[in-house]
């Protein structure tokens, strides 16, 4: 997960009130116990006056064992500062499961990543509300689970999907264009743990064929986002977004191409960021790190 170290390496992200001295403390607290720090970024909201902060140091030589980490920084700082913190492991390889329905796409880029050794992550599962994209995990060895679901039994069939993710030990979900609306229950079981990609057209273009209104209307820019899925539909925190620049020269074909390479490249910045323990949420937003 680290590109910084081979060795083993500690990730913490934080947030607190800004004050005096939090950054000297927490920098100290490392140096004294013989950590190696190899990554440092900090930034202040000056509007809500909250200082964020994510250090990532070697463990090799640090004189505290992992596992007590986490109780030394709640002692020393959590209530002295008001500081809220999550501690990550370089050698931590997430479980992540694939969420599709027909579209190809994400799933081919998300499996061929993978597969090149571009992450460190896992994905033992694949789940959709069709067998359409079966193939493609046969093809990639990957176990795939068709749950589908219509007025009467999506809330049962949400239950099987969330037995199976706890049973495979899943960390966090991809949604690869899975055109189902997750229920705010469904959704609760992984806050900050599902990454959803989208057109930009929204709300402008709404329905099932939004490039097609868009190329009638005669737009110039074509957009993407990517975020975590909250219970308030598509406004979760913004994880990563992008443009493409188009014309009166492109075609339906080509807005449609242009809008799914677009797609791709923000869900796989989204979920890299991910990966790398480089988001943290605060208030319905994001702050990413370098």
């Amino acid at each position: 997960m680290n590109t910084l170290s081979t060795k083993e390496t500690a990730i913490l992200l934080i947030h607190c009130p800004d004050q005096k001295g939090i950054l000297a403390a927490v920098t100290s607290f490392l140096n004294e116990n013989r950590g190696n720090i190899i990554y440092l970024d900090q930034n202040v909201d000056r509007a809500e006056s909250i200082f964020f902060m994510r250090v990532e140091w070697e463990l090799d030589l640090f004189s505290i064992p992992k596992e007590k980490i986490a109780d030394y920084f709640e002692t020393l700082f959590a209530k002295k500062y008001d500081l809220r913190f999550t501690l990550h492991f370089s050698s931590e390889r997430p479980r992540m499961a694939l969420f599709v329905s027909k579209m190809s796409h994400c799933l081919f880029d998300i499996l061929s990543r993978q597969m090149a050794g571009e992450w460190e992550v896992d994905i033992p599962m694949i789940i959709s509300n069709h067998n359409d994209l079966k193939p493609v995990a046969d093809k990639f060895g990957i176990d795939f689970y068709c749950f589908a679901k219509d007025g009467s039994n999506k809330e049962e069939q949400e239950a099987n999907e969330i037995a199976l993710l706890k049973e495979k030990q899943i960390d966090f979900i991809v949604l690869g264009r899975y055109m189902q609306v997750l229920s705010d229950k469904f959704v609760s079981q992984f806050p900050n743990r599902i990454i959803n990609i989208h057109h930009s057209f929204l709300p402008a273009f709404a329905g099932a064929k939004p490039y097609h209104a868009a190329h009638e209307r005669g737009v110039k820019i074509i957009g993407a986002t990517s975020h975590y899925v909250t219970t308030d539909l598509d406004a979760g925190p913004i994880i990563a977004q992008d443009v493409v620049r188009i014309s009166h020269i492109d075609s339906i074909e080509n807005l449609v191409r242009k809008g799914r390479d677009l797609e791709k490249i923000v869900l796989s910045e989204a979920v890299y960021k991910h990966l790398q323990r480089k988001i943290l949420v605060f208030n319905n937003r994001t702050v990413i790190f370098n």
